[in-house]
């Protein structure tokens, strides 16, 4: 109201043209509180055993189970599968946790801190996998928005609108942007800090896991192939999106088969590895393949099939060349309304973005590009182009 001198909070005139102020009248705290390396799940936590950890606890997390992916799993479990899918540190998820609820030292916790354990209170978003898959999309939407230049500002609980300090990194700019979900501005500043100590006292300064960079200037960008056998022709479904869930960078693509309107039947065609590397995890529609073949998904590039049903689908330990059978698109895993693959790629645990000016997702020469909207974009060959749209037509099939 103010930028537009208006005085009338409830009368607008149609076609009357609006200042959005985009500004924000507080910067936040520039005090570095995690190095990028302790928000994904990297290098840094190649050697962390969360089921240890967990059972060498006092805490409510020792005893604990809840539902996840249709399935009863134990704390660790839960943590582990979490921290996997959306590729966020499991030091820094049992941090959150026992900040908010004591979950490694409090064996008593009331029943609003059991039902909503990160203090995140809303409907729906009840029990400690609920919860997580909560805290790590919005770690990675803070993380991925500073490093991708399109986060600037966010609201806190109360309205207030705070700036990033242009001093953070990555890492911290997630921290930041998760607890101010739930705090105003005050209360923001001492979770801060009391996230700073809970985690040293946990695991002592998190710099001493520092691993930089991430990502290497000259990094090199694998050879990939389209994931689908040579004969066959697949649509592209969907430009770049989330790798998982909404905010994890827009690393993947999605694509179908030729099959018409099999909703969400196994596929009969096969998914089949883009490059040649080793299966690390196999699990509930999804396939993370390592493809420096050092046996973890911590290091290096991975690639991410998901959807892949259970029936014939690659197992864990198998190394594959590229062409090789990694599984049948199905709705397994995740969420889908229509069998397809979800395709995406990592590196030391950081989520790609499929149209990355410096390492773009390029399949057999196809460039993927993005239309500024999630789900939109395109793949171009030469002076080729398709068009990512939930259909069967020459607009966006891919001949192999």
């Amino acid at each position: 109201m103010r930028e537009n001198g208006l005085t009338d909070p409830d009368q607008l005139v149609i076609g009357q043209v609006l200042k959005i102020p985009l500004a924000a009248e507080i910067t936040g705290p520039d005090a570095i509180l995690i190095p990028d390396s302790e928000l994904v799940y990297g290098p840094a936590l190649a050697d962390f055993d969360v089921d240890a950890v967990i059972a060498a606890s006092s805490g409510w997390l020792k005893g604990y189970s809840d539902l996840l992916d249709y399935q009863t799993m134990t704390a660790a479990e839960i943590v582990r599968t979490i921290a996997m899918q959306y590729s966020i540190s499991p030091r820094l998820l049992l941090t959150l946790i026992e900040m908010e609820s004591g979950g490694l030292t409090m064996q008593d916790p009331s029943p609003e801190i059991a039902a909503y354990p990160l203090g995140y209170v809303r409907d729906s978003w009840d029990g400690l996998a609920a919860q997580l898959m909560w805290a790590a999309d919005t770690l990675n939407a803070g993380f991925y928005g500073w490093l991708s230049e399109s986060l600037w500002t966010f609201e806190l609980n109360d309205g207030t609108r705070v700036q990033f300090s242009p001093a953070l990194n990555a890492g911290t700019a997630g921290i930041q942007y998760l607890l101010a979900q739930k705090h105003d501005y005050a209360s923001w500043q001492e979770e801060l800090r009391l996230f700073s100590e809970t985690y040293q006292q946990l695991w002592g300064t998190p710099f001493q896991y520092t691993v930089d960079p991430l990502l290497p200037l000259n990094l090199t960008l694998p050879t990939f192939a389209l994931p689908w056998s040579e004969g066959e022709t697949w649509y592209l479904s969907s430009g770049p999106h989330g790798g998982w869930g909404n905010s994890s960078a827009w690393a993947a693509l999605d694509f179908v088969t030729g099959e018409r309107n099999i909703g969400c039947m196994q596929s009969q065609q096969w998914a089949t590895a883009i490059a040649p590397g080793t299966i690390v995890v196999s699990h509930n529609g999804m396939v993370l393949e390592d493809l420096d073949n050092d046996g973890t998904i911590e290091t290096g590039w991975v690639v991410l099939y998901m959807h892949m049903a259970e029936e014939d689908r690659v197992t864990p330990g198998t190394t594959v060349k590229t062409g090789d059978p990694i599984g049948h698109p199905s709705c397994e895993g995740g969420v889908s309304n229509a069998s397809h693959l979800h395709l995406a790629r990592r590196y030391n645990g950081v989520w790609i973005a499929a149209d990355h000016t410096q390492w773009p997702f390029v399949l057999e020469g196809w460039t993927a590009a993005s239309s500024g909207t999630a789900y939109d974009g395109t793949l171009q060959r030469d002076n080729v182009v398709k068009t990512a749209e939930e259909s069967w037509s020459s607009r966006n099939a891919i001949a192999h």
